[in-house]
């Protein structure tokens, strides 16, 4: 069976690109020789075998060595977010058995403060040079290349361990439906320890294509991909929100621009379409545990949007090698999705991966999703999906944002409020009244919020997804004092 190191290691004499970055580039023989040098490292720093490396780092080509020795010795590395706190970080390390943290020199104090608090040894990353030594891959199908946290946003993040195996699935099945090869240049926006970070990473680099590491996001950093030749991208809608609002969407030598993480409001997706002619759109829905699930492919931006525009709502239909169903649907066929797949990391002792998410198929096999299952509103007995009030919400030209959630109430069990984020330099904002009447006329009565509030931005985790959890405590919390 193959392992990804393969892919890697069969790059060692290529002098074709594999990392671009602003001071230079390397190409597949220096990337290997760089990963030599990281080999070395870790030996130094008595990191190991068999256990993983808790890392604070950002997106670098120093990083993507360090994974790479890290995959192919069996110290798999465990990234996690330099953004959140000690004790955001603490309940992941414990679990993992790890021995060692290395950081970046910018992540000293936090790295330091979060060995002490796990019984960790520090170790600051250098600036890794080239080695002549040989890469030497010490693992198998089954070994650890690297281990990805869940979100979160029902709770402890969870670990996923993306094993040698699989992640040639995972490879094989991503850059055919992104037309990532040899020749095209990757770039993400996404943080490292994110799975469109370091998960596109593997994906990237295993096709023969180069990587664009991205250490930060902003509208200059967006605007030197060209002169990077990048031609495929990914960011989250967030950044095309602010890269529209900046003009600097348009990127010369762009091909294909796929775009997750969180929904997308159809405006902005339009937008982007018309600021880039020609350029191909792909939008894949999955999770840390399994990625993708569905695809909005090329085809469906172009062709079947032209007659169907309402599949651009969806988040696509099963990518090859996908089984997918929906679990006990209700009467409107929502239900959990579930889905099976070799190149998912994490499914369950049947080989189903529960993803959480519940969703509704129409009859094309396109499938549109409701919200997670925990979020789902019960209002007098109705049931109400957030995303299904929010997509409706977020088509008010007054609204930039929507955060549906449910609160607790003594006669109908819950009730439907909103969390409103305006757009910039709106001046007037609509009554309740108004939008209650604009969003009943998109709506059944009991999906209509009855409470509307304005907040100047929505709480988000580091992968940018909206913690509706933390929404729901804040108001309860108020609830409460309020009644006492």
């Amino acid at each position: 069976m193959a392992i990804w190191l393969d892919l890697i290691v069969a790059r060692a004499g290529s002098d074709d690109p594999a990392v671009v970055t602003e001071s230079g580039v390397w190409s597949g023989r220096d990337l290997v020789a760089h990963a030599a040098s990281a080999v070395d490292f870790l030996d130094a720093i008595d990191a190991p075998r068999g256990t993983p490396i808790v890392a604070l780092l950002t997106c670098t080509a120093t990083a993507f060595a360090l994974t790479i020795a890290g995959a192919g010795t069996d110290r798999a590395l465990a990234p996690l977010g330099p953004r959140l706190t000690v004790s955001e970080l603490a309940p992941c390390v414990g679990p993992l058995d790890a021995k060692v943290i290395v950081a970046e020199s910018q992540f000293a104090e936090l790295g330091e403060a979060l060995a002490q608090r796990a019984g960790l040894r520090l170790e600051i990353l250098p600036d890794l040079k080239p080695s002549t030594n040989e890469f030497v891959v010490e693992v198998g199908p089954e070994h650890t290349a690297a281990i990805l946290h869940t979100s979160g946003t029902t709770g402890v993040p969870k670990a996923v361990r993306y094993t040698q195996g699989r992640l040639v699935h995972r490879v094989r099945v991503n850059s055919a439906l992104v037309g990532l090869g040899p020749g095209t240049v990757f770039a993400s926006a996404s943080p490292f320890h994110h799975i469109a970070g370091l998960g596109t990473f593997f994906v990237a680099l295993g096709s023969g294509a180069a990587m664009m590491p991205m250490p930060r996001f902003d509208v200059d950093t967006y605007r030197g991909l060209s002169s990077a030749g990048v031609t495929h991208a990914l960011i989250v809608p967030t950044m095309i929100e602010v890269l529209l609002a900046a003009d600097a969407l348009s990127s010369p030598g762009l091909k294909v621009l796929q775009y997750g993480a969180s929904p997308i409001h159809p405006d902005t997706l339009a937008r982007a379409i018309k600021a880039l002619p020609g350029v191909k759109f792909v939008n894949l829905f999955g999770q840390t545990e399994g990625s993708p699930v569905t695809g909005l492919t090329m085809h469906d931006h172009e062709v079947v949007a032209a007659t169907k525009p309402h599949i651009l709502a969806s988040v696509g239909r099963p990518v090859p090698g996908v089984e997918m169903l929906i679990d006990s649907p209700d009467e409107h066929g929502v239900g959990e999705v579930w889905a099976k797949a070799e190149h998912f990391f994490r499914p369950d002792a049947d080989g189903w991966l529960r993803t959480g998410d519940l969703g509704r198929v129409d009859e094309d096999g396109y499938l549109y999703l409701s919200g997670r299952k925990g979020d789902k509103i019960i209002r007098g007995g109705e049931n109400v999906y957030p995303i299904e009030v929010e997509t409706v919400l977020a088509r008010h030209p007054a609204i930039a944002e929507a955060c549906v959630f449910g609160l607790s109430d003594r006669v109908y069990g819950e009730t439907v409020n909103a969390a409103l984020v305006a757009p910039v330099g709106l001046t007037t904002r609509p009554t309740d009244d108004e939008l209650r009447t604009f969003a009943r006329s998109q709506l059944g009565g009991f999906k209509v919020p009855t409470s509307w509030e304005w907040v100047a931005e929505l709480p988000r985790n580091a992968g940018g997804k909206v913690l509706r959890r933390q929404i729901i405590s804040q108001r309860t919390k108020l609830q409460d004092v309020e009644t006492s």
